[in-house]
């Protein structure tokens, strides 16, 4: 059995720390705990596995197109290794869930995400499991800016603890297997 991890951002050090990186966030501490990682270049992104187990392995993929894009990547590896879609767990942000809560749970809308919309349109299916990740929607300003800026001071205070929360239970439901038996729901690190 094959899980694919996607983690969702823009290449570049431009974008690192935004909030539509928040993904390539949450995988450079959920790698962390995996040291001997061979990344190398693949579908159009940065790629490694994991081995659990004897026939059990996990796939991470960081897309190396901007989010619009992101959907050739999965897509590519999707093909490659024959994984069913309900084997695909997307890591992004999301404008719909407060900063400092993360939601897991399996298919639902885009919320005009342009790299969920590029993912569901290259696999055909919007069936595939998300962990999103809370950024609130903003105050002022348009929203492709929001996005494309960095988080602020006080988020940027209590973001470790958030990246650190959600590679955790990344590590828990995936290392056990257990992708597709847990239950959908909102987790908070922090309220506002």
């Amino acid at each position: 059995m094959a899980v694919l991890i996607a983690f969702l951002g823009n290449p570049g050090s431009t974008y690192k720390k935004t909030r539509h990186n928040y993904g390539r966030l949450v995988c450079s501490d959920f790698e962390k705990s995996f040291p001997d990682l061979s990344w190398r270049k693949k579908f159009n992104a940065i790629f490694t596995e994991l081995k659990v187990g004897e026939k059990a392995r996990i796939l991470i993929l960081c897309p190396d197109q901007y989010m619009n894009k992101s959907g050739i990547s999965v897509a590519a590896c999707v093909k490659f290794f024959s994984i069913p879609v309900e084997k695909v767990l997307v890591v992004h942000d999301d404008l719909e869930t407060p900063f400092g809560s993360y939601v897991f749970q399996r298919g639902g809308g885009l919320a005009g995400h342009n790299g969920l919309r590029s993912i569901s349109g290259s696999l055909g299916s919007n069936d595939f499991y998300r962990l999103k990740m809370g950024i609130g929607r903003p105050v002022r300003e348009s929203v492709s800016s929001y996005v494309l800026n960095r988080f602020s001071p006080l988020e940027e205070s209590q973001l470790p603890a958030c990246i650190e929360s959600a590679a955790g239970f990344l590590y828990q439901i995936l290392l056990t297997e257990n992708l597709g038996t847990q239950p959908p729901g909102r987790i908070t690190v922090f309220t506002s």
